[in-house]
């Protein structure tokens, strides 16, 4: 059941991270905002962000093996998100290549540069 939670978490998490990396102007989702501001003060800061994505890694990391592989990712990247994450093109998504990504896409939605989402 846990696993099937962090699942689903990771794939919001992502789906908004990714989707603020196309479209800057998108605010966070109330439901994903409840998920992610772990200390209750209204905002996402970088680093709730930041432990939410690892932890989501390692969920997504079916096998252990450090690395996550379009199998693994299912339906929750689309070809072009799983590309464009997998920096040196090996067909696999290592944990710092997700991370760099996600926290990237993240810096991006940070407007005012405060780090924290609203």
């Amino acid at each position: 059941m846990m696993n099937k939670a962090v699942l689903v978490a990771a794939f919001v998490a992502c789906q908004c991270t990714l989707s603020f990396a196309q479209a800057q102007t998108a605010a966070i989702h109330q439901g994903h905002k409840d998920q992610l501001d772990t200390n209750k003060d209204g905002t996402v800061q970088r680093g709730e962000y930041q432990t939410f994505m690892a932890a989501a890694f390692t969920g997504l990391d079916k096998n252990k093996d450090g690395r996550l592989s379009k199998p693994e990712v299912g339906t929750i990247l689309t070809v072009e998100q799983f590309s464009a994450t997998d920096g040196d093109a090996n067909g696999s998504i290592s944990q710092a290549e997700f991370m760099n990504r996600v926290m990237a896409d993240f810096a991006a939605a940070d407007r005012s540069g405060d780090g924290a989402l609203q």
